[in-house]
């Protein structure tokens, strides 16, 4: 069994990026707002370069300081969290793409794939991206290399004290 090393990953910033996506993929919906469903698949591109949450600026910089939210250190692996932005990153602007097309319900159906799988996250504690990512690795797929936590099922939040 091959031990492998996690580094501190704030669940904090993942879950408050989620809220901000789910919250801005609506309000996208609700106005009829491309626009903003591009500026979504924006941050989530620029975090997937930067191997950030796309709006973890939001709680870095408002959430944190004011004692509103506050850390959720955990041991895990940081890439299958980047894996799953870059993928709803490609979703969103795809849909995004889609409605500057002219193109509403296939658009709309992939903001709201992206909406649904971070409400997913943000209120069951399940990431599908993190889950495709650790399914990845086990099937050997170059660049997917580690798996999850121990005792930590495939794209669930692991466990406070959970180790490799």
């Amino acid at each position: 069994m091959t031990i492998q090393t996690l580094q501190k990953v704030d669940h904090s910033a993942l879950k408050t990026n989620q809220l901000v996506i789910i919250t801005l993929g609506i309000l996208a919906f609700v106005f009829d707002q491309a626009i903003l469903a591009a500026v979504v698949a924006l941050a989530m591109g620029i975090g997937s370069l930067t191997g950030k949450p796309g709006f973890g600026f939001v709680y870095t910089s408002l959430l944190k300081p004011r004692g509103w939210m506050k850390p959720d250190v955990l041991d895990d692996n940081p890439e299958p969290h980047r894996f799953a932005q870059f993928v709803g990153f490609l979703f969103m602007t795809a849909g995004s793409m889609a409605l500057f097309l002219g193109s509403a319900l296939p658009g709309w159906t992939l903001v709201w794939v992206v909406v649904a799988l971070a409400a997913l996250n943000a209120f069951g504690g399940f990431c599908a991206g993190c889950a495709m990512y650790y399914w990845l690795a086990r099937l050997n797929v170059p660049g997917f290399s580690k798996r999850p936590p121990a005792n930590t099922f495939p794209g669930m939040k692991p466990k406070a004290g959970a180790a490799a």
